[in-house]
This record gives C-alpha cells, sequence and structure tokens, in this order.
C-alpha cells in the first residue's frame, strides 16, 4: 500500500519558513525564543541557571566514555540545529539545559500547575498507557531518551521491569547516566539511532516514544515505526506522546509565536503534515488509538498482531 503525504506547509508557513531562511532573522528568533524559556523557568521557580552552573562544574570524561559509540554514524537529519543550539542536541549545554527547559516549555500547559506542569504531562501519557496495556510490560525501551526524564518516569510506573534507553546524543547519555547514578536506578542507556537500534528481535513489551517524533522528517518517523514493530514481541505495543497537530491551540498560534517555535524545531511542518495513523498501519501495527491527554498533547497507543 502507499500513501501520498502532502508535507508542502500552508501560506502563513511559508511566510514563516521565508523569515527563518534569512539568517540573522533566525539567529535573532533563535535568541528570543531561549531567553523567553530561561525567564519563565526562573519566574515559576525553576532555577535553570544555578541548575546548569552545577552540571558544568562537574567532569563529564567518564560519563561520556561510558555510554559513548565512537563508531556511531549519525544520520543527516540530526546534525542541525535544534531547540536554538547551532550544534542541535550534539552538546553539552543542550543536555544541561534540557530538564530546566521542560519544565519551563510544560508550565503553561495547564493554567494551575506550573512547575508541576510537566509532572502532569507525563502522568497523563501514562494513566492512558496503562488504560491501554491489560500486562505490566517486563521489558522496555524508551527510544529518544534524552537525558532520562521519560525513562526514569517509565521506571516509577513499572518498577520490576527492565529498561533501556536509547538515544542518539552521548552528551544526553552521559547526563541520562549520572541522574541514574544519584537515582541508583539501573537503567541500560545505549548511545544508538531509533531507525536502527541494533538490539534483538521480539526482545520488547512496550516501547515508548516520549516527545520525540515532531523532531523528525517523515522518512525517518517511519523507519522509526518499523525498527519498533521489529524489536517489539507479538501483542506488544508502542507508545507515543507527542504535540497534536489537531490542537485548536495550534490552530490559533499568532504568527510571532509561531516563528519562535519553528526557529527551534526544523520539521515541525513535516511532523503536523503526517498522517500518523496511516503511517503506523503500514508499518505493521493494528489501527492505533489516539486520544488528547492535554490541551496540545495527543497520545497514540499501538499494537503488534499477537
Amino acid at each position: 500500500m502507499t500513501t501520498t503525504v502532502t508535507t508542502t506547509p500552508d501560506l502563513p508557513s511559508r511566510l514563516v519558513n521565508g523569515i527563518l531562511a534569512i539568517k540573522p532573522l533566525a539567529n535573532l528568533a533563535k535568541h528570543q525564543a531561549r531567553q523567553m524559556m530561561i525567564k519563565r523557568a526562573e519566574k515559576i521557580g525553576v532555577f535553570w541557571t544555578k541548575e546548569v552552573e552545577k552540571l558544568q562544574a562537574r567532569d563529564w570524561v567518564t560519563d561520556l566514555a561510558q555510554v559513548q559509540n565512537s563508531q556511531l554514524t549519525y544520520p543527516d537529519y540530526y546534525i542541525t540545529s535544534f531547540h536554538a543550539y547551532e550544534k542541535g542536541n550534539l552538546s553539552w549545554q543542550a543536555a544541561f539545559e534540557v530538564e530546566s527547559a521542560a519544565h519551563a516549555v510544560h508550565a503553561k500547559i495547564w493554567q494551575d500547575t506550573e512547575a508541576q506542569g510537566d509532572e502532569k504531562l507525563r502522568q497523563s501519557y501514562h494513566n492512558i498507557v496503562a488504560s491501554c496495556i491489560s500486562q505490566p510490560p517486563k521489558d522496555i525501551l524508551d527510544l529518544g531518551c534524552s537525558v532520562g526524564m521519560s525513562t526514569f518516569a517509565l521506571q516509577a510506573v513499572y518498577p520490576q521491569a527492565k529498561i533501556t534507553g536509547l538515544d542518539l546524543s552521548p552528551y544526553f547519555l552521559a547526563v541520562a547516566n549520572y541522574r541514574a547514578e544519584q537515582r541508583q536506578a539501573k537503567i541500560n542507556w545505549v548511545h544508538g539511532a531509533a531507525e536502527s537500534t541494533g538490539l534483538p528481535d521480539r526482545s520488547f513489551d512496550l516501547v515508548s516514544i516520549f516527545l520525540m517524533c515532531h523532531e523528525l522528517p517523515q522518512s525517518a518517523t517511519r523507519k522509526i515505526f518499523a525498527e519498533a514493530k521489529r524489536v517489539l514481541r507479538p501483542g506488544g505495543h508502542l507508545a507515543i506522546m507527542d504535540m497534536n497537530p489537531k490542537s485548536e491551540i495550534y490552530k490559533k498560534m499568532p504568527t510571532y509565536i509561531l516563528t519562535l517555535l519553528k526557529s527551534t524545531e526544523p520539521y515541525l511542518d513535516e511532523y503536523f503534515s503526517l498522517d500518523i495513523e496511516k503511517a503506523l498501519v503500514e508499518a505493521g501495527f493494528h489501527t492505533p488509538n489516539i486520544t488528547s491527554n492535554s490541551p496540545r498533547h495527543r497520545t497514540v497507543i499501538a499494537q503488534v498482531s499477537g
């Protein structure tokens, strides 16, 4: 079965992309987006600056050596600017700031949560996952695990499970490993690509993807879905939590804010135009269950034939 997916942005999106194609304007937008996040974090009691300074003071040589696969070749789509960082996720700065950034970005999802917004978002996701899975998973793979926030959340919900966290950034994984040591948590960290994990066939009951798909071109997303199908056991589940393209918030978002958002998310147009249901069915999953879990996010649950 073949599917034609339209990736051409609408007129407002093309205007925004035209602005971002002018490097000085793009750099200004990235700077403004970053400053906005830092101010928001500090205002709600997330001490972004102090936390980064604490992490910068450590010697990370050993941590990096423990997780890094020096033979890994990075896919082209990953070697680009993400989240206002020129080197994207392949930098210490990004790794040191991602936890504070998550709290800042998720603070305004609900009106009354602020610093607890991130925790509430994760809990809303896990509530849906638990309601769709009849048996607690024994082996879990967290794809695009970043610095481990999503991985530790999975471990809290499924404390008896063996959990693997995989990410392309060795800097993120070094911080994740450090956080695991602080928590005395046993996690298997893998430095690798989600579309080619190198992990055995049929070795997991649950594959979780938390806030990663919007950072991917459609071609990579489809390969990752196929890889998730390969590593899942019969009857296993793929769970995805990400931005909801059908949210009224994004439809009504002012052009200025949209410009700031797109300046930090280079593949957002491709994500918003992806028919995720068709992509999952084409990868070999049953028709997925799609549920709104916040005013801006959705949870997608797809099962492998059992």
